[in-house]
């Protein structure tokens, strides 16, 4: 039974984990919620509707913001449609007041006064019997107010999973890397040399704000195959010249930095056209981000490579025992060279989607996002020893930090003390690694 734990845990533990982290972030953000939009509006024209009846009149008062006004036109056309005499008061309380006025000098009785939070609780409405008795003694509708987490609103969710959507993808490589027992330090910089590049292809070559989308697609795909060449080349100096991964990635992330400051003179890349976002801000499946469910397809697929394939069994081979997988006919320089060219395409896709998500290509984009993207991997079960790690263990590790953050931002945390506790959480997931790794060597010393 015990083992069986072990394993469960071993397997699933930061799926629980990551439920725990969101039943906790659930719980210190539970708040009074009022409804908006259409759901204000059923809301509250479903408690007009049934009080004054059919002939009934109403006063709605609104605030002359935006948010306000489209609300108070969509009540007024269904409370009409429902029969009732309405009456909409848009402004200031004062303005609310000559209104008030207006129906007084009328001698009809109001029935009824709707409004938000905050146009409900103006003063001048709670004087009404006083100082307008022919009004009579209307009664203030509003939304009701109801209790739930801020952190499980729809919109928070998926603005979580959008956040961390490049993190997690630029993942993917970054895992098969450290399964080959490497690292990769130069996606950071890559992220901004595609940003820029893209921009810069679209601006200088497809036509700047009135480029076609095959026009923009092909700057898209020449920005990242130039990255995965970066990652090539990084893996080709690693396998050739037996140079250690860290010193190489780290002069790549030097060189790739300096390229986009080069290529973007020091500045953003800005002409490109609306459109442009549509890979970024879009969300034209169930109102699912288009950058998400690019991440969920681009894990399915790297799942089934490492699952599945015989070149995911070769990262982890290669990753396990460089030398007994090449003596078992492993082609090493080749998986290698294909890992590092992965994590460079992969970058370069997430510096598409940035550039994207803000509509423009800059040198500064990606910055620190290398440590970030590693902790990602490591949170996740990866081990940094090599030949260990599941592409599923790395898309909870991503959502694990998103959550984290997004958490301490809901509750106010400061930024340099949520840079402690994120630093803290990558030292414990990698302490866990050595433990866990130092007891199985033990039980294989005592077996």
């Amino acid at each position: 039974m015990k083992p069986a734990l072990q394993r469960l845990l071993s397997d699933y533990g930061m799926i629980f984990v990551l439920l725990l982290l969101c039943v906790f972030f659930s719980t210190v953000t539970l708040t009074e919620q009022t409804p908006t939009g259409e759901t204000a509006v059923h809301q509250v024209a479903s408690d007009l509707v049934r009080a004054p009846g059919k002939g009934g009149q109403v006063l709605i008062a609104a605030r002359s913001q935006a948010e306000d006004t489209v609300f108070a036109r969509a009540l007024e056309q269904e409370l009409t449609a429902a029969g009732l005499q309405v009456t909409v008061a848009i402004g200031e309380p004062r303005d609310a007041r000559e209104v008030l006025q207006k129906l007084a000098a009328t001698n009809k009785p109001l029935d009824a006064i709707a409004g938000n939070q905050v146009t409900a609780a103006w003063l001048v409405f709670s004087d009404i019997p006083t100082d307008f008795p022919a009004l009579g003694h209307p009664r203030i509708v509003k939304p009701r107010t109801y209790r739930w987490p801020n952190f499980l609103k729809s919109e928070n969710l998926l603005n979580i999973a959008n956040q961390i959507a490049v993190i997690a993808i630029i993942a993917i490589g970054m895992t098969m890397v450290i399964i080959t027992a490497g690292i990769d330090l130069s996606v950071g910089s890559l992220i901004a040399l595609s940003a820029v590049l893209a921009a810069r292809f679209i601006r200088d070559y497809a036509g700047a704000t009135h480029a076609s989308t095959t026009g923009m697609t092909i700057a898209c795909l020449a920005a990242i195959l130039l990255c995965g060449l970066v990652g090539a080349f990084s893996g080709g100096m690693i396998t050739l010249f037996r140079i250690p991964p860290f010193i190489v990635t780290l002069a790549m992330m030097l060189v790739g930095s300096g390229l986009a400051y080069l290529l973007a003179q020091g500045q953003s890349i800005y002409q490109i056209p609306d459109s442009f976002v549509w890979l970024g801000r879009g969300a034209d499946f169930l109102h699912i981000p288009n950058a998400v469910l690019l991440m969920l397809v681009l894990y399915g697929l790297a799942h089934v490579v490492m699952s599945r394939m015989r070149l995911g069994r070769y990262l982890y081979a290669v990753g396990g025992n460089r030398e007994a997988a090449r003596l078992s006919g492993v082609p090493v320089r080749r998986v290698l060279l294909f890992a590092y060219a992965a994590s460079g395409l992969l970058a370069g896709l997430g510096g598409v989607i940035m550039a994207s998500q803000l509509k423009s290509g800059s040198p500064t984009y990606g910055n620190m996002y290398e440590l970030y993207i590693i902790a990602a991997v490591v949170v996740g079960g990866t081990s940094l020893s090599g030949g260990e790690g599941r592409m599923l263990g790395t898309l909870v590790g991503a959502f694990t930090i998103a959550v984290i953050q997004n958490g301490m931002n809901l509750t106010n945390v400061e930024s340099y003390t949520q840079k402690v506790v994120l630093g803290l959480v990558i030292l414990v997931a990698v302490l866990l690694d050595t433990l866990r790794h130092r007891r199985w060597r033990r039980g294989e010393a005592a077996d």
